[in-house]
């Protein structure tokens, strides 16, 4: 007969599995549960099920949304003509954060990884191309990670759509507002010369 797992080690087992959660912040989160009422645990498993049953994406861009569209596909005051293509649905939580984009998103779920056997079939390439081929964008904002997986991803998509006569640009990389040169790596650096622009 197996022992049985105690309830706090379970539930820090369960924990420790959520992105950015570490063995001692999932021990801390167990026992902060298991000091709450069983009413506020129960809401809390509520709303995590219900919340994760009623998600889908949108039929349009690929975000996630409880609705056919999402709230940035169905707000008729986006601009149609521009459209930001991003990795994930964090993605485009982040850029709405900015409030300064008034266009579309298209997500891919995903970047170009051929070490990882994830090609261009696996992501959503396809659905971009369909997206494009009305000629209403006039723009594509490739707004992928600046790490290897997403520069490829960005040149691959930019190769792709180019032919289609749509304007396609990328992100600016660079130094980030409010740090010093001297502790910025190589990389960023370069960026930063390459995404110069005339004042």
């Amino acid at each position: 007969m197996s022992q049985q797992v105690e309830p706090i080690q379970r539930m820090t087992d369960e924990l420790a599995k959520l992105p950015g959660i570490g063995r001692k912040s999932a021990q801390r989160l167990a026992y902060h549960l298991a000091a709450q009422s069983q009413e506020q645990v129960n809401a809390l498993a509520r709303a995590l099920s219900q919340g994760r049953e009623s998600i889908r994406l949108c039929e349009r861009c690929g975000n996630y949304t409880a609705a056919d569209l999402c709230a940035v596909c169905s707000d008729p005051k986006r601009r149609e003509d521009l459209l930001c293509v991003v990795r994930d649905p964090r993605d485009v939580a982040a850029m709405e954060r900015m409030h300064d984009y008034h266009g579309l998103y298209h997500v891919l779920h995903g970047i170009l990884s051929p070490m990882d056997g994830i090609g261009p079939q696996d992501i959503r390439i396809r659905e971009l191309m369909e997206r494009l081929q009305d000629g209403q964008v006039k723009e594509l904002i490739l707004a992928t990670n600046p790490d290897i997986e997403g520069e490829a991803t960005a040149s691959y998509i930019a190769r792709l759509v180019k032919p289609l006569g749509v304007r396609v640009t990328r992100i600016a990389h660079g130094v980030p507002v409010g740090s010093d040169l001297e502790y910025t790596d190589e990389v960023t650096l370069s960026k930063a010369m390459e995404g110069r622009r005339e004042l």
